[in-house]
């Protein structure tokens, strides 16, 4: 889709906010999203999905269903394995991680509940619903891997058959002498955590349209995706087309949040059905189907110990976290993201002298678990953060000190990046400049002394704070090394239209966070232009340069970079053009708005009449060659694998704890991110973001039964914030401009989710430390709350599962 920026003066572009040109065609309904491609003849697929978390199933009978009106086709995984082989996710550094070979639809056997066995295709979609009550299965239930303990136990039984056991991941870190700092330490604290299963919640579902053209052998898809140019190379493979013979479209796109980055088995067999049918299909899942079928995130059990010398000072961390996967590894990225990152980044915005990791993930048979905001960072704040909390209390200090008295330098004496404890590439950092602001922001001093008359009162409030230290930017060096063919560029193609406007066609893709307004910022603000003069486009394979798509906060610190480096040169050969035409120095002309100027300010032609010549009459200019008018930049970090951002977050909460129920009562965030290019933009992505961290901590739970039923999966019962449950969320920025880039931006995008749950679960604890008790378990319902709070009266219950 594209957006046309509106005008602002070129003096305000960078660090201005001008108003989203989407902004009025969303609320006005003019968007176009998936189910808004009107193409003729275009069926309606709808799945049967396994009942069961595991089951061997024979399919006896689909003669009825392909009896029913407006039945066009009822296929099955055998059917497509004719046209689409199974894949299975591989990762070249971590070669000990092995998933299971995974079909587009199940054959023989479904290995979580959800999992798709029949697909009909109709006229309409309740027409295909219909058929699907009329498919005769027999089913045999076999016992289901739910528990990643008792998964990983010998001779536990593996959820796959295709698996040894049910190991994906078992990776360990040992950094100085821990056991030395853990003996003779002052202090040492531990907690154990459990981070709930969740899901991203968009407000419009993933799907898929697909057409095939047999007469040409041209597959066109579009999906509500993230990353085009990945799915455009797995369609290819998979349905063993040419590259260059299939083409992806991503309109407009209702929200994403990560779970949209994945191959979705689903999606696939939709494809896969139709190449062989010669008709365009298309497929949404509905809300129940998006919790059995989107991949689910986070699932964690944590044991953490801190130790600390007597002023505060950290001696040694100890990590040991269990994930739970799903059934599969999730094409093509794989489920190591969330785990690799939440051991990585803990405790990396301190000086940790020595630490001790290990992380594991188990497979088991529950929807596969992928990419969804922050992957991992949100585990390895609140980690840490809660440590420190609890060894600032047995020091005797306050939160906010031992934070001060930990924290990574600025810069190290050397002038290089720090490096953490795991290896990586930390700074420069602006940790200390953050929390002096927060501090002052939230009147840090004033809500201590108001919290401790509170609780004379029995009014239980706390304050939580949580440094953070956030990936973005991320490059090549991630996906590339691993042997996963992702690109780790963005891309831009500038080009001086014949009407003197100039077009900008991107790899960066945009799903509401205004990426294509930042780039027309960049864009305009080095041409000279006015804003409105710009149009930025994106979301196809068939017309836009080669690049990543939305993920890892790279749109503006990657594409950003390409655009401004491909206008700085856009507007050199537009000048040099203009010099030739009216027989100047080209250093003496700029460009002003829709104008060529000279040194006086004094318009001397108009940018189309130097485009009009140039792409029209170019005998007229006496310049050989003729500088190109159409430029493509490229842009990935070489020297460093991410651009590290980083800031402070705190939260202010009230527990009641005769009922267990927690509100917000404010928020604030400081956050450095280099170079603010939008600010309204920015400040909105840290809003959202911390309103995903608030219902993660407080609402949003994937429930599991022993069996591996899902019993949570409707929006009546998981929940996720509402307006009502919002506080204010104060935001306000440090800016440590970039060093490896020309406009010095990184990454914004995760920013409030990373910090959100450790700074709410720093809040509730601080709250309930008079009582003596901790909240251990996300989301801090009212009933876990209660549970800690009055152990004799808890159920017994498990909530831990």
């Amino acid at each position: 889709m594209s957006d046309h920026a509106a005008s602002a003066p070129a003096t305000s572009l960078l660090g201005g906010s001008p108003t989203r040109p989407e902004a009025r065609r969303f609320v006005s309904g003019q968007g176009r999203y998936l189910d808004d491609i009107d193409m003729a003849g275009v069926l309606q697929v709808a799945f049967l999905r396994s009942p069961f978390a595991r089951a061997t199933f024979q399919i006896l009978d689909l003669e009825a269903a392909r009896a029913c009106p407006g039945v066009v086709a009822v296929m099955t995984g055998e059917d497509l394995h004719a046209v689409c082989a199974p894949w299975q996710t591989t990762f070249a550094t971590l070669p000990t991680h092995h998933s299971a070979p995974q079909h587009p639809m199940a054959i023989g056997e479904a290995y979580w509940q959800g999992e798709a066995i029949v697909a009909v295709v109709a006229e309409t979609r309740a027409q295909a619903e219909d058929a699907l009550e009329q498919v005769v299965i027999d089913w045999t239930s076999i016992d289901a891997t739910v528990d990643p303990h008792a998964a990983l136990q010998d001779g536990a039984l593996p959820c796959h058959p295709a698996l040894q056991n049910n190991l994906a991941l078992d990776r360990r870190i040992d950094i100085g002498d821990a056991d030395t700092a853990f003996a003779t330490a002052a202090h040492v604290v531990t907690q154990r955590f459990v981070f709930g299963r969740q899901t991203g919640v968009t407000l419009e579902p993933r799907g898929i349209l697909a057409a095939f053209d047999a007469r040409v052998g041209e597959l066109t898809v579009y999906a509500s995706h993230q990353a085009p140019f990945q799915m455009q190379e797995i369609f290819a493979r998979q349905l063993a087309l040419p590259l260059e013979q299939v083409r992806v479209v991503c309109p407009d796109v209702g929200g994403a949040f990560g779970i949209k980055l994945h191959a979705y088995a689903d999606e696939v067999a939709v494809a896969a059905m139709a190449v062989l049918l010669g008709r365009p299909l298309t497929f949404q899942p509905d809300r129940l189907e998006s919790f059995l079928s989107d991949v689910h995130a986070r699932d964690a059990r944590v044991e953490a110990r801190l130790a600390v010398h007597e002023d505060g000072t950290i001696a040694a961390l100890e990590v040991d976290a269990l994930f739970s996967f799903g059934a599969y590894s999730i094409y093509p990225r794989s489920s190591l993201g969330e785990a690799l990152q939440a051991l990585d980044l803990c405790g990396c915005a301190y000086r940790l002298p020595a630490m001790r990791g290990r992380v594991r993930g188990a497979y088991l048979n529950k929807v596969p678990t992928g990419a969804y905001r922050a992957v991992g960072q949100p585990i390895a704040s609140a980690v840490i953060e809660q440590l420190l909390d609890h060894a600032a209390a047995a020091v005797g200090i306050d939160p906010l000190e031992i934070r001060r008295r930990n924290h990574l330098a600025p810069v190290p004496d050397d002038g290089k990046p720090h490096l953490s404890a795991t290896g990586m590439a930390v700074g420069p950092l602006s940790l200390d400049a953050c929390l002096t602001r927060i501090e002052e922001q939230m009147g840090y001093a004033r809500l201590r002394s108001e919290q401790a008359q509170r609780r004379e009162q029995n009014v239980y409030r706390g304050i939580g704070l949580c440094t953070f230290v956030e990936m973005t930017g991320v490059g090549s060096r991630l996906y590339g090394p691993a042997g996963i063919r992702i690109a780790g560029k963005e891309s831009v193609r500038l080009s001086l239209t014949p009407s003197g406007r100039i077009t900008c066609r991107t790899s960066a893709t945009d799903q509401g966070q205004g990426v294509r307004t930042g780039i027309a910022q960049v864009i305009a603000s080095t041409l000279g232009v006015a804003l409105d003069e710009v149009l930025v486009i994106s979301g196809d394979t068939a017309t836009d340069p080669l690049g990543g798509g939305a993920w890892a906060s790279r749109g503006i610190a990657l594409a950003g970079e390409a655009a401004g480096r491909a206008a700085a040169e856009l507007r050199a050969n537009i000048l040099a053009i203009a010099a030739a035409l009216i027989g100047v120095d080209a250093a003496g002309l700029s460009i002003a708005g829709d104008s060529i100027v000279d040194d006086t300010g004094q318009p001397v032609r108009s940018l189309r009449q130097v485009a009009t010549a140039a792409h029209y009459d170019a005998s007229a200019i006496a310049v050989h060659p003729l500088p190109p008018l159409t430029l493509e930049a490229s842009f990935a970090p070489t020297d460093k694998p991410y651009f590290m951002a980083n800031g402070v977050q705190a939260a202010h909460v009230e527990v009641d704890i005769d009922t267990g129920v927690i509100r917000v009562l404010d928020f604030w965030v400081v956050e450095d991110c280099g170079r603010v290019i939008n600010p309204l933009l920015a400040d909105e992505q840290v809003r959202g973001g911390v309103v995903q961290g608030i219902g993660a901590a407080l609402y949003e739970h994937c429930v599991y039964d022993e069996t591996g039923q899902m019993t949570n999966a409707s929006l009546a019962d998981y929940l996720v914030p509402m307006a009502s449950e919002m506080p204010d969320i104060h935001v306000s920025h440090v800016s440590t401009p970039e060093r490896a880039t020309l406009l010095g931006a990184k990454g914004i995008g995760e920013a409030g989710t990373v910090g959100a749950v450790g700074a709410i679960w720093c809040a509730v604890n601080d709250a309930l430390r008079p009582t003596g008790h901790q909240v251990w378990q996300q989301p801090f319902t009212p009933s876990h709350v209660l549970d800690v709070l009055y152990p004799d009266d808890a159920d017994s219950g498990s909530l831990d599962r």
